[in-house]
């Protein structure tokens, strides 16, 4: 996974004395607060596990005894062990999100296959489905298994709760 930045030719290292510079890894230990960090490992030597899409970073806001707070994409602050590991720097390809698919066969091509609204179905098919003519629905918009799209709550990890600090603020 190629920071942002990183060019030919560049040298990296995976070490606690590596310099802070795009591509090098390093535990969150030491790495001064501030610093734009991706590929952050969430157990130690668990692996990377956050910050991880293009052009995606995550910022160390705090160090306090072994553990160290981390804002994430989403505003959301995870507390993380300050030995876990994590690369400097952006995730690379940030256009990623801005490209223009621009016709059905492209997304094709890709593997993706249509998509077709709840509403178009029929009862049988899809909670939302029915209705004489183009009628809107019916019900709260849902999954084809009836779990609610707009603004349910999911996560169910109580084990892991005591670790966010502050959770993500809703986008307007």
């Amino acid at each position: 996974m190629a920071p942002d930045g990183l060019k030919v030719g560049d040298q990296v290292s995976a070490s606690r004395h590596a310099d802070i510079k795009p591509g090098n890894n390093l535990p969150l230990r030491f790495i001064p607060l501030g610093t734009t960090i991706h590929n952050i490992e969430l157990k130690i030597s668990g692996g990377a596990q956050m910050c991880r899409s293009a052009g995606v970073y995550g910022q160390l806001m705090a160090k306090e005894g072994d553990w160290g707070q981390v804002r994430l994409p989403s505003g959301e602050v995870r507390r993380v062990h300050l030995e876990c590991r994590a690369t400097i720097g952006q995730v690379g390809n940030i256009e990623h999100g801005s490209v223009h698919i621009g016709k059905a066969g492209r997304t094709r091509w890709l593997g993706r296959r249509p998509h077709n609204r709840g509403v178009t179905m029929n009862p049988v098919d899809h909670p939302m489905g029915g209705g004489e003519g183009r009628s809107s629905g019916g019900r709260h918009p849902c999954s084809p298994w009836g779990q609610l799209s707009k603004g349910l709550k999911t996560r169910e990890n109580k084990r892991t709760d005591r670790m966010i600090v502050k959770r993500r603020g809703k986008k307007s």
